[in-house]
């Protein structure tokens, strides 16, 4: 950094100190920032697909986050990161196809991303089921997570109809 007479001064080191752990062990990270409050189910009646989307996104996030929290065998430890890692991937997919498709190039273009989102959606809907299955999530979390997983089918199945009927002429 230079001063008022042009010479450099070196910045402190901001940077954390080693870390004096013994090998093997990790610092718990948490993060201190506020949640956003998730959507009421009067609220999601009203919602569009970007809202409904990104509520979705935002209780994947902090399912996957429980999921992984407490001590766990090996064995389940490494299927609900598999399964999480999954569910996280294909959930937060729909809100970003979603969010692509708010500009498309083309209406062709727009029903790309609103089929991959659909996509994705029926397989969050398969990640969620199997996690259920297995007794990774109670049931009273899974149908929640369901019933939100399928309103989304719903409106995307509607979109992407209304869509390829306009690309086709009136056609189905």
């Amino acid at each position: 950094m230079a001063d008022y007479k042009g010479t450099y001064k070196p910045k402190k080191n901001t940077f954390p100190k080693k870390d004096s752990r013994k090998d093997g062990e990790t610092e718990q990270r948490t993060f201190e920032g506020t949640l956003k409050p998730l959507m009421t189910e009067e609220e999601k009646k009203e919602a569009q697909i970007l809202e409904l989307s990104y509520d979705f996104s935002c209780r994947i996030i902090r399912l996957y986050k429980f999921l992984n929290e407490g001590k766990l065998s090996k064995a389940d430890r490494d299927i609900t990161d598999a399964l999480g890692r999954q569910l996280l991937r294909s959930a937060t997919s729909i809100n970003a196809n979603m969010n692509e498709a708010q500009h498309p190039q083309s209406d062709a273009d727009f029903l790309s991303k609103a089929s991959i989102a659909l996509k994705e959606a029926r397989e969050s809907e398969n990640w969620l089921s199997l996690l259920r299955d297995n007794g990774y999530l109670e049931t009273r979390a899974s149908e929640s997570l369901l019933l939100d997983c399928g309103r989304i089918n719903k409106i995307l199945i509607t979109i992407t109809s209304k869509v390829k009927k306009r690309i086709n002429g009136g056609k189905d």
